[in-house]
C-alpha cells in the first residue's frame, strides 16, 4: 500500500487547510534577504538560524535568538514591514493555483503565520486570493506549533480539525496541524534536504486533484506519490 493509498484510499474530508509560505507560495528568497539585513544590525550571522524562521511567527524567531536589549515585538514589526516592501521572487508552488481553483468557496481556509497585511501582500504578488476564512498572526494568541490556528481555521468553516486535511511544509506547521487531530500532507517545493515525516510528501501539486462526492465531501486523488 502506497502512502498515499494509506491517508487516503476511500477517505473524504469537509474542508482543506493550507499553510500559505512553501506551502501556496514559495517567498523563501525575500524572507531571507530580509531576515539576513535585519540580522547584520546585531552581528549575527543569519545562516545560522535562518532554517528556523519558517512556518513560525516573526517575533517568535526574533525571541527565540535572546538578544539582548531587543524588543522582539518591534523588531518583529520592522521585519514584516521590510517584508511587505520586498516580494521579489515570490511565487506559486506550481499546480497550487490550479489546485485551490477547483476548491468550492468556504471548503478551504489559509492558515499562515504571516502578519495579515504580509500575507495578503505575498498572494498578491503570487497570483493567488485569499479565501474566505483566512486565519493570520493577528487572529490567534501563539503560534505553531500550537493548533489553534488550525482548530480556529476549521471551526470558522463549520467543522472540526479532524474532519479536515492540513497542507503544511514546515516542522512547527506539521507539529501544529497533527495537535489539532488533522491528517497532514507535506509540500516539500522548497525544502533544500529531505524531511524525515511519517506523512504523505509531494513536491507540488502537479499531480494532485480534489473533487467532490456526491454527498458534498472533498476526495483528493494523487496520479503518484514522490518523497525527497
Amino acid at each position: 500500500m502506497t502512502q498515499f493509498e494509506a491517508l487516503f484510499d476511500g477517505r473524504s474530508f469537509a474542508a482543506i487547510l493550507f499553510d500559505m509560505d512553501g506551502t501556496l507560495l514559495s517567498s523563501i528568497e525575500a524572507a531571507e534577504r530580509v531576515w539576513t539585513r535585519w540580522a547584520a544590525q546585531f552581528g549575527i550571522d543569519a545562516r545560522t538560524f535562518l532554517h528556523g524562521i519558517h512556518g513560525q511567527r516573526a517575533v517568535d524567531s526574533v525571541r527565540q535568538l535572546n538578544i539582548p536589549g531587543v524588543d522582539p515585538v518591534a523588531e518583529a514589526h520592522a521585519i514584516t514591514l521590510a517584508e511587505i516592501e520586498d516580494v521579489e521572487g515570490v511565487h506559486p508552488i506550481p499546480g497550487a493555483r490550479e489546485f485551490v481553483s477547483t476548491l468550492p468557496e468556504g471548503r478551504w481556509a489559509i492558515v499562515t503565520s504571516a502578519p495579515r497585511a504580509l500575507a495578503v501582500r505575498r498572494l498578491a504578488a503570487a497570483g493567488l486570493k485569499p479565501p474566505s476564512v483566512f486565519i493570520t498572526a493577528e487572529d490567534i494568541p501563539r503560534g505553531k506549533p500550537d493548533p489553534a490556528c488550525y482548530q480556529l481555521a476549521a471551526r470558522q468553516l463549520g467543522w472540526t480539525a479532524d474532519d479536515c486535511v492540513v497542507f503544511e511544509d514546515a516542522a512547527a506547521g506539521i507539529r501544529a496541524g497533527e495537535a489539532a487531530g488533522a491528517p497532514v500532507v507535506v509540500i516539500t517545493a522548497t525544502h533544500q534536504r529531505p524531511m524525515d515525516t511519517r506523512h504523505p510528501t509531494y513536491v507540488d501539486y502537479n499531480a494532485l486533484g480534489a473533487t467532490i462526492r456526491p454527498d458534498g465531501r472533498l476526495q483528493i486523488r494523487s496520479q503518484s506519490t514522490r518523497k525527497i
